[in-house]
């Protein structure tokens, strides 16, 4: 039977590669993104559908539970990533909170509001996988705070899913390398300085997290609900 898939972010790095995972699969595959040129390509590239969506944005949210119409198997959420800079000029209590608030909506509250709109349509046997980071436990600051809660979020979702035959699971990824993460700012030296707290000694690649994602969703994972899954090479353990 062929599933239907929905990955928030889906249009680079790690969404992109979870969405080519899931349409190799011949799911049919819905991804979003916030720019229309991306997520036109993406879902050329790839066979999938293409939605134009901001998560932070509930009436775009509620629009895409609508299209997306019938039962739903699986919910990756996958936007998120570091805000852009406060611009200049703010005082400094207010670019603060600006800044903070910017992550808490990126990589928390999307994911709380899109898993809210798509909630009736999930399915028994359905899954909800939502991808973390490392940064949750070490130096992560406002970004870090925002996946902390995301797991912490993800506890209490898992216990209200889980009678209803629907896991949920975050994946707390490390440094992974073919994303633009860090907007061009990656170092050599820092570079060099994540791969070698990584206890196999090389990056994870977004295929890395595409696969355990992958997995998550399959029938071989039922039992596996309300954890947060590393996949950091190791890097978790050597802080």
């Amino acid at each position: 039977m062929t599933r239907t898939v929905l990955v928030t972010g889906g249009t680079s790095g790690i969404g992109r590669a979870v969405a080519e995972r899931f349409a190799a699969d011949r799911a049919e595959v819905f991804v979003t993104g916030r720019r229309a040129d991306l997520v036109e390509k993406t879902a050329l590239d790839l066979g999938v559908h293409g939605v134009v969506c901001d998560a932070t944005r509930p009436e775009q949210v509620a629009a895409l539970a609508d299209r997306i119409g019938g039962t739903l198997d699986v919910l990756v959420n996958a936007a998120g990533g570091l805000a852009d800079a406060v611009p200049d000029g703010a005082p400094p209590l207010e670019a603060l909170l600006a800044q903070w608030q910017a992550d808490l909506a990126q990589n928390l509250l999307g994911a709380v509001l899109t898993t809210a709109s798509v909630r009736e349509r999930l399915g028994s046997g359905g899954s909800v996988i939502s991808i973390g980071s490392i940064g949750a436990e070490r130096r992560g600051g406002s970004y870090g705070a925002a996946k902390a809660a995301l797991a912490a979020w993800n506890a209490s979702l898992s216990a209200e899913l889980g009678p209803h035959g629907v896991t949920s699971n975050v994946i707390s990824a490390g440094y992974i390398e073919g994303t633009d993460f860090f907007r061009g700012g990656m170092t050599e030296e820092r570079r060099a300085a994540l791969i070698a707290e990584a206890q196999n000694k090389r990056p994870g690649s977004p295929y890395d997290i595409a696969e355990t994602v992958y997995f998550l969703a399959s029938p071989g994972a039922r039992h596996i609900t309300g954890q947060t899954i590393h996949v950091n090479g190791g890097a978790f353990t050597t802080r």
